[in-house]
């Protein structure tokens, strides 16, 4: 079913009067009950199947939820009509700084030179390859914007060539669940074949008879990779099943090591990694286990020549290097390359034949380590900034002595080198262009510690304009994530100039639940310890406005999924200290979601945030889970988004949220939902599209600062 309403065009906000009075939705008690508590949660209502969301004509629940979105949606638009022309004004000049008919830089891989390019006025990108030289023939392997005719919401998935160089397989996503259909192209004469896998995670590994794949299948409804399966590409057989995990606490997958020698299959849960390999000369084979799943043990792997190389926690809090013969590959084999270190998170590796490069984060910033393996000479890449991040880039050959990284900060935008690690020469091959100008100079990035309230240190990063920063208090955005040990380094946006120029300050809070020092910052930042993320945030707010950067009255707060939960909770805890507060696509119902595995991804979320059927468990969640903690008071003035198709955080929770803040505002601030009927967790997709959504955003902010255009 797909929702057409003129609310969802900009440029229509004007075409409706205001509408004075928020929706009032429907009240239905429903009773929850778990360990002798009971919760009526009137919304339970609101929740959906994917059934009812995708027929044709809606039932009656269904019918009575679209109208009362349609009913939020009209009043958020209906209010924030006044700023259209700021909207359209913020949307025409964030695409305006995005260069039309960019190209990523190419990477050579068996025998082509591959890259990725946009034309003008598309929302999609081209996938290329030049066979032998960059100066060959461009082939067009894949033209995103031909497959999206006639789709709301596009997306591919994994795109994967075979070893020969002649097929091409891709996943394709029109619904914005992350549930994906594999085609299969033969390159050499351009068609698609007809046979297709469904309900898939979108990528496959190519054993080296170039007409096997291994592929994984979704629970329908969990969403999570569940069964690996082998296909022959353009026979009719039935698919082999391979491995079917029956533990719903695991992410599962399938992919080909870089070395071309292994299909591996991992299993990754909260605390647990997991593996089998399968030699890929041998597709109708059996797989092995790496090492046997019998305790809590995160690893990676990474073959090269005739060894893995394993990043591990073993015995070791933030990681070290180990490796073994892949012909025995049992943990009692494995034999310590680089040892564990209580100030350095060992993250990821890069295998060349005469180096070994290691990304690791010291300090609270990532860096990279380069060691030359035959004099066993050991280097870091200097950087030049005092604040900054950077990545291993796409590296697919192993005989090089050429790095490829990318860097950014605050101020510099996305920048791709080739570092010589013999020479230590560099060589810029592409920084991100932003179209009509961009002078660095122009702007200033600060890296500040505040101190929370139990004594543990939390970096703030923070970006503004030399020229609009004031020596009085001002306008200023403070954002973190705060989960899932995923660390928000201080990276480069052209579309947050538009706040900058306009005198905002930009903060980043580095608050546990990320590893910005480390393992330990995201165990003391999870399951029990998860208050912690909320109150580093609340004190790295308080820190800013000791500090005199701001004022509550001028301070502002964003957090998306997690971090929307982030949000939910500060805003309870602090209601008054905000002057605004964005939750995008809030996960804000934590003990109901938690308490039910057929809620997609909920099971292998447990070790993540707790199982709320220990009570210990729930009692904690209960304390802090923002939906339940609602109370009577004056909230800040807040933006909820969500996507009605979202597979991460299903689109109830942040509608039942607005809908009993609702019960419980006080005072004049305004709370307002905007739900995206066509899209998922990121929105819409398309390079162009989703501005708009940023533009809304930034309008509600300006807007509240008193900035009008």
């Amino acid at each position: 079913m797909k929702i057409k309403l003129c609310i969802f065009l900009l440029p229509l906000f004007g075409c409706m009067s205001k509408i004075k009075s928020p929706p009032i939705a429907t009240i239905k008690p429903h009773e929850l009950t778990m360990h002798g508590d009971t919760r009526i949660d009137n919304y339970y209502w609101m929740r959906l199947t994917d059934e009812q969301k995708k027929a044709e004509k809606y039932d009656d629940q269904a019918q009575k939820v679209v109208d009362y979105i349609s009913e939020e949606n009209k009043y958020t638009q209906s209010n924030l009509s006044h700023t259209t022309k700021l909207q359209e004004t913020l949307y025409s000049e964030i695409v305006s700084r995005i260069k039309k008919d960019d190209k990523s830089v190419p990477y050579y891989k068996n025998g082509y030179y591959y890259y990725s390019r946009y034309e003008k006025n598309k929302e999609y990108r081209i996938h290329c390859r030049k066979e032998g030289s960059l100066e060959a023939d461009e082939e067009i392997i894949l033209d995103e914007n031909k497959l999206a005719e006639g789709h709301d919401y596009f997306a591919v998935g994994g795109r994967v060539v075979s070893p020969d160089n002649n097929w091409l397989a891709f996943g394709v996503d029109t619904v914005s669940r992350r549930v994906y259909d594999i085609y299969f192209k033969n390159l050499k004469t351009g068609k698609v074949i007809s046979q297709t896998i469904s309900n898939s995670t979108g990528s496959v590994a190519w054993a080296n008879d170039n007409k096997t794949v291994f592929y994984t299948s979704k629970n329908q409804t969990t969403l999570l990779g569940e069964k690996i399966w082998r296909h022959k590409v353009g026979e009719k057989s039935n698919d082999k099943l391979m491995y079917h995990e029956k533990d719903d606490t695991f992410y599962n997958g399938v992919y080909k090591s870089k070395s071309g020698k292994f299909i591996i299959i991992y299993h990754s849960s909260t605390l647990i990694s997991d593996y089998q390999i399968l030699n890929a000369d041998n597709p109708d084979g059996t797989f092995k286990r790496f090492t046997p799943r019998d305790f809590n043990h995160e690893y990676s792997i990474d073959h090269f020549d005739d060894k893995f190389y394993i990043i591990t926690n073993w015995k070791a809090e933030n990681n070290r290097l180990m490796e073994t013969s892949d012909q025995k590959t049992s943990i009692s084999n494995w034999k310590e390359v680089i040892s564990h270190r209580k100030d350095v998170h060992l993250l990821s590796m890069e295998i060349f034949t005469n180096h070994l490069v290691i990304s690791e984060r010291k300090n609270g910033l990532r860096e990279l380590r380069i060691i030359n393996q035959g004099s066993g000479e050991d280097s870091y890449i200097d950087f030049g900034e005092d604040t900054y991040t950077s990545w291993i880039s796409v590296n697919e050959e192993f005989n090089t002595n050429l790095l490829r990284y990318t860097f950014s900060s605050l101020t510099t935008p996305f920048s791709t080198y080739d570092y010589n690690m013999d020479t230590k020469k560099l060589d810029l091959k592409k920084r991100d262009e932003v179209v009509g100008g961009y002078d660095s100079n122009k702007y200033a990035s600060e890296r500040m510690y505040a101190t929370a309230r139990d004594g543990k240190t939390i970096p703030i990063s923070l970006v503004y304009r030399k020229d609009k920063k004031l020596n009085q208090p001002q306008n200023l955005l403070l954002y973190a994530y705060g989960a899932y040990g995923s660390t928000v380094d201080p990276y480069f946006s052209s579309v947050r100039l538009s706040l900058l120029d306009r005198g905002f300050i930009y903060a980043i809070a580095h608050v546990r639940g990320g590893q910005i020092y480390g393992r330990q910052s995201y165990d003391d930042g999870k399951v029990l310890n998860k208050k912690n993320t909320f109150f580093d945030f609340i004190d790295a707010g308080k820190h800013l406005i000791q500090e005199k950067y701001t004022i509550s009255e001028k301070l502002y707060a964003q957090g998306g999924s997690a971090g929307g939960l982030l949000i939910g909770a500060v805003v309870n805890y602090e209601p008054l200290m905000w002057k605004g507060a964005i939750a995008a696509v809030p996960f804000v119902d934590a003990v109901t979601t938690m308490a039910d595995p057929t809620i997609p991804l909920t099971s292998g979320e447990w070790d993540e945030w707790g199982d709320p059927r220990e009570k210990k468990y729930y009692d904690y969640m209960l304390s802090y889970s923002p939906y339940d903690q609602i109370t009577d008071t004056e909230y800040p003035n807040m933006l909820v988004t969500s996507g009605f198709f979202d597979s991460q955080v299903q689109y109830w929770e942040p509608l039942k949220y607005v809908a009993k803040l609702r019960d419980s505002w006080q005072g004049y601030n305004k709370l307002y939902l905007h739900m995206n009927m066509e899209a998922g967790h990121s929105g819409k997709s398309g390079r162009f599209r989703r501005y708009k959504e940023y533009a809304l955003e930034y309008a509600f902010l300006l807007d509240l600062g008193g900035i009008k255009k």
